[in-house]
């Protein structure tokens, strides 16, 4: 799964450590799912979307094979 947190942060001039905050994770949480190497929660990728005023399917995007 891919996804634009990244780029969604350098947009709000917003750190790993205060995304997490907001959402109540760990930054490691935020830096392993930006990396792709974990899947959020549909909780939690409702909480990022929330954070960023975007809905999900434009912060997370399906790969061919997931």
């Amino acid at each position: 799964m891919k996804n634009t947190i990244r780029v969604e942060r350098a947009i709000k001039d917003m750190t790993q450590a205060q995304l997490a905050d907001l959402i109540a994770v760990s930054r490691q949480t935020i830096n392993t799912i930006e990396a792709g190497k974990y899947v959020p929660s549909t909780v939690l990728a409702l909480k990022i979307s929330r954070v960023f005023g975007k809905p999900v399917n434009e912060i997370f995007e399906l790969e061919e094979g997931d």
